[in-house]
């Protein structure tokens, strides 16, 4: 942790729950090897006092904060201005204070697609199922759609609040991009069968297998799956699921390293450590062979931090050197 003093510039996560995240650990040790003086905290912060929350983390001079659930869509509404790709999602994950200014981004899709680019997979003219329709969905299916998938499914509750948003969303994105987009309900079991069978690429995004409730899973039915089947259980833990470790669903377990940049897909095993294994802040692997789903167990929020901290360090750097000038 950097020396805190009287100069020390704020940037935080506003979220709720937060008391899991790594987020701090990641981006304190970040601004260390830069040489930054500023801190990054966490705020549990809800869709009801985020107003409040934002305009006095605004008045207090914070440099900037980045959104995790439930705030991504809620925020947008409290910004001077949004990024293109935040207009087209509608949900912002990265906010920058430029001078009383708040601009807001949006890089939890190009974070989630660079993380599939890089364990090995291409989702160009190919099929995607999406669990869920809250802003870090909304991100992830604009960015496969830009980035060349020939469909992309979502699945959410009718009854969810989001719905409506969603339908015009697919619609819109559609239009757009040329790939089809679809909203379809949870509980149009053929629908959500028939979608997983012709998939490349199964997505949870939604906050099922989150704290408190890390045993429990969006796709109760393990038949779904098959051996060409690339999953990524984005919110959970695979070592803490019973239903994954039964024959027919283990899951290939891969770990996607975010602290450096340069270093590529890790296969488990006791010889195969990276830094935040040794940390103990990285997702226990476990052997599988080549005929299971391949599983990415690793929180969203950790792969897209390495995205949203860019646009922290590259500002922070730029005023870092001008100070210095």
């Amino acid at each position: 942790m950097n020396n805190i003093t009287g100069h020390t510039g704020l940037t935080a996560l506003l979220g709720s729950p937060v008391a899991h995240s790594i987020s701090p650990l990641m981006h304190n040790e970040s601004f260390r090897l830069l040489g930054l003086d500023y801190v990054y905290l966490c705020f549990d912060v809800n869709e009801e006092t985020l107003p409040a929350a934002v305009a006095g983390l605004k008045t207090c001079g914070i440099r900037g904060f980045n959104l995790t659930m439930p705030n991504k869509n809620k925020i947008v509404e409290l910004l001077d201005e949004l990024s293109p790709e935040a207009q087209l999602i509608g949900a912002v994950n990265t906010v920058l204070n430029d001078n009383g200014k708040l601009i807001g981004y949006n890089t939890d899709g190009y974070g989630f697609m660079q993380s599939v680019r890089d364990a090995g997979h291409d989702i160009t003219g190919k099929n995607i199922t999406v669990m869920g329709v809250g802003g870090a969905s909304m991100a992830i299916c604009a960015q496969s759609a830009l980035d060349g998938a020939a469909s992309v499914h979502i699945f959410a509750r009718r009854t969810s609040r989001y719905w409506n948003r969603t339908q015009k969303f697919a619609e819109n994105l559609s239009a757009k991009t040329g790939c089809q987009v679809c909203l379809f309900d949870n509980d149009d079991h053929t629908a959500l069968r028939n979608s997983i069978a012709q998939s490349y690429l199964l997505i949870n995004a939604t906050s099922v297998g989150m704290v408190p409730d890390i045993d429990d899973t969006i796709i109760k039915d393990t038949s779904l799956f098959r051996p060409e089947l690339v999953v990524s259980m984005s919110h959970r833990k695979p070592d803490c699921s019973e239903r994954l470790k039964k024959p027919d669903a283990r899951p290939l377990m891969a770990c996607i390293c975010f602290f450096i940049r340069g270093l590529k897909l890790s296969r488990s095993g006791p010889d195969r450590k990276c830094r935040f294994l040794l940390l103990r802040k990285n997702i226990s692997l476990s052997n599988s062979d080549s005929h299971n789903s391949h599983i990415f167990p690793i929180s969203l929020s950790l792969m897209i931090a390495r995205i949203s901290l860019g646009i922290y360090i590259r500002s922070l750097h730029e005023r870092y050197l001008e100070g210095m000038g």
